[in-house]
């Protein structure tokens, strides 16, 4: 079974708190006391508040199947000073509750180009709960391509990555911009902390905004962590981290929103029920 090399923890931060740029900054300086009151290290870069911008579409079939089955087909856009750079990031994810059916996916696709698989797992709050944390598992594969094409059907897909070969779905299904949402995210990469005996989390902030209404959807704090053996994380790190990510939770409630994933919420916008719960 694969191992895990990222642990990510992330929390959905309430909209209407971003009413300004500096808002990015008020936040992080919550963090950064919350860090200091439990112990943990915290530096904050020198470019931590410039503004990144991208486009973000997912793809689905109208009846949902990729999603309704814990796959997600997710187009990224760079842009650099307003401009959008030539190549998209191209992620097909396979995200479960379940660590050894999303351990034993195979991401790798049938495609010669720059790619990567990553096999994480996020820490997220409760749905409905602050100050405790749970797990879901995520087996990633980003693709950098300059020629994204994503109105085929379903058939040629699955084509290119084998892992869906496995969906229960009528081949001549095409796929579409989920709900028409197209969605443009503000992300700002404000420092990094350290949790001792060599675990360290580079931390992001960002806002999602539909880019047809120009309304804030959802924000979301995230911590990500890279090592080369989960094992071989020290337990007090790894409490402490855990820690950490609860007492942001309790400790400044007014910026979260309870609730499950970004992807859950630009799903959940249309009329169409969905099925399938993160």
């Amino acid at each position: 079974m694969q191992d895990i090399h990222y642990r990510e923890y992330k929390i959905l931060l309430r909209p209407e708190q971003f009413y300004a740029p500096k808002r990015f900054e008020d936040y992080w300086s919550e963090l950064k006391s919350i860090a200091k009151k439990m112990g943990v290290g915290v530096k904050t870069n020198d470019d931590a508040f410039t503004r990144m911008v991208r486009e973000v579409l997912f793809y689905d079939t109208p009846e949902f199947d990729l999603y309704n089955n814990s796959f997600i087909l997710r187009k990224r856009t760079f842009y650099d000073n307003g401009w959008p750079r030539p190549e998209h990031e191209l992620a097909v994810k396979f995200r479960s509750p379940d660590r050894e059916r999303c351990a034993t996916m195979d991401m790798a696709p049938r495609i010669v180009g720059a790619v990567e698989v990553k096999f994480k797992e996020e820490i997220l709050p409760l749905k409905d709960k602050l100050g405790e944390m749970r797990s879901l598992y995520s087996h990633n594969c980003i693709i950098i391509s300059p020629g994204v094409v994503l109105n085929q059907g379903i058939k040629d897909i699955a084509s290119v990555f084998p892992a869906m070969a496995c969906l229960d779905v009528d081949n001549d299904s095409q796929i579409d911009l989920v709900n028409n949402m197209a969605v443009e995210e503000i992300q700002v990469d404000p420092g990094h902390f350290d949790f001792g005996h060599g675990y360290e989390a580079k931390a992001t902030i960002a806002i999602w905004r539909n880019r047809a209404s120009e309304t804030s959807l959802v924000g979301e704090f995230a911590f990500q962590a890279k090592f080369q053996h989960y094992d071989d994380i020290h337990d007090k790190a790894k409490k402490l981290s855990e820690d950490f990510f609860c007492a942001a939770q309790t400790l400044a409630p007014e910026w979260v929103q309870l609730g499950t994933t970004k992807t859950a919420m630009v799903y959940g916008i249309g009329a169409k029920k969905v099925e399938h719960t993160e």
